[in-house]
Order: C-alpha cells, then structure tokens, then sequence
C-alpha cells in the first residue's frame, strides 16, 4: 500500500515539507559514501530555505502550547487515561521547551560558519562544488565516514528541536483522524466535508501499487480524489475503474 498525503493549508504544506527533508537527511548522514554526505549537506540548507520563514517558529510553538491546553482539559475525564495523557504532555513540553530555548530561525546559528556558507552559496551552481571551486570542500569529502558524520550531526543540533516539534505535532495531526474505506466510481470521488470542523490533512491510502497515482484536491468545503494509471512511458491517463481505497481526514 502506498500513502499519499495532502494539506490544507501553507502551514501543513511547509510542515510536511521540512519532514520529508528530515527525513531524507536521516537516511543520508547514516551511509558512508561522501557524495551521500555531500547531498546530506544540501539538505541542510533547503532546511534552512523552508524553514527561513519568520512567523514558522512562533506558529510552532503556538500550536504546540494549543495542544497541550486540549490535553491538560482532559484530566479527571474517567474515559481517559492519566498515564497516557501524562506521557502525551511531556512529549509537547520536550518539544516546545526544546524549539524556544534556540534564539532566531532554525539553523541561524550555522550562518555564521563561513566556511558551511561558502559551500552554500554555490551548492546551488551545477558543477559549482568541484575540487577546483572549493579545495576546502573537497579536502572534508576525503575524511573517513565517522568524521565526517560527526561534524553533520554537530551542524544538524541546531535543527534538532524543529524536527522533534515537527515529529510532535504531525503526529497528533494525523491521530486525529479515522480512516475509512470508500470507492472512486470510475475513478473519481469527492465528499463534501462537515461543516463545524476544520481539517488540514487529508491521506489517501492506495492498494494498487506504484501504477495508480491520485490527483488530489481539498479546500474547506470538498475533498476530491482523481484516480490516474501510468502507461509504459510514465504518462497518466484517468482510470475508468471502481477502485477502493482509504481515506483519513485529520483535524
């Protein structure tokens, strides 16, 4: 099965953004080979692209401090348990704690290492890395894999409470949601939403494999999944067939 994910609103869209580049970055500093830590670099600073905006930090540590209200407001419920709610707050205050003791915009403090911003500046030139351009550059990538590992996990600690606030509250995000089964009629579905509720995250849980690929659209108002099929040249043509798949709304 395959899972697609489709937000709301610019907020979850930068959110689900920096998560997909904390994720690749976690898999790229975990291999050996230097061109893995070269694009684990890059990665680095697209975080740091996605995440310059200047309100991200603040609507962060707001929605975090928002969800730790709703939970604080269900102690004493006898439906709930204390242990879980506990474990649920300390998770919010870890991250919220974590996230506001860094002063300025996720990895402001690497702005200051000229050499991370020499690489920067011309990471984005094709070819512009070459031992030619950046001798320095090229003298790291020849350390051993452990050094040079260190030396990105010590750069990535800055970026560390994003990723663990990010990890936070996409969780509770997607918690919120129930998935169900329904069925695209000739490869289309829509469902108007319910009024009362507004909901940021939609995910779509295919069974067919890589061949089926959803176009997906959402405001407000409606939900709609358009079911497409991949010819042998990679091209998509709507799909003609009842299919089922799942579908979670997240609020």
């Amino acid at each position: 099965m395959i899972l697609y994910e489709y937000p709301f609103n610019e907020s979850i869209r930068t959110m689900l953004r920096l998560e997909h580049l904390f994720d690749r970055l976690g898999q790229l500093i975990a291999r050996d080979a230097a061109v893995d830590h070269h694009y684990a670099l890059s990665t680095i600073f697209e975080i740091m692209d996605v995440a310059a905006r200047a309100d991200l930090k603040s609507d962060l540590l707001k929605d975090l401090d928002k969800h730790k209200q709703q939970f604080v407001a269900y102690r004493g419920n006898p439906s709930i348990s204390e242990e879980a709610l506990d474990e649920a707050i300390a998770r919010i205050d870890h991250a919220f704690n974590g996230l506001n003791q860094f002063p300025g915009k996720a990895g402001a403090a690497l702005t200051g290492n000229e050499w991370l911003m020499s690489i920067r500046s011309r990471i984005s030139i094709p070819g512009g890395t070459c031992e030619f351009d950046l001798p320095a550059y090229y003298a790291w990538q020849q350390f051993d894999p452990q050094h040079r590992r260190s030396d990105l996990m010590g750069w990535v600690a800055s970026l560390t409470p994003l990723a663990e606030a990010l990890q936070v509250l996409l969780g509770l995000l997607r918690e919120s949601g129930v998935p169900h089964k329904v069925v695209a009629s000739g490869g289309q579905f829509q469902q108007i939403l319910p009024q009362g509720r507004t909901f940021l995250l939609m995910r779509v849980r295919l069974q067919d494999g890589p061949e089926m690929v959803p176009e997906i659209s959402g405001h407000r108002l409606m939900a709609s999944v358009r079911l497409m099929r991949q010819d042998a040249e990679g091209r998509l043509k709507p799909s003609t067939a009842d299919t089922t798949f799942e579908l979670t709304l997240c609020s």
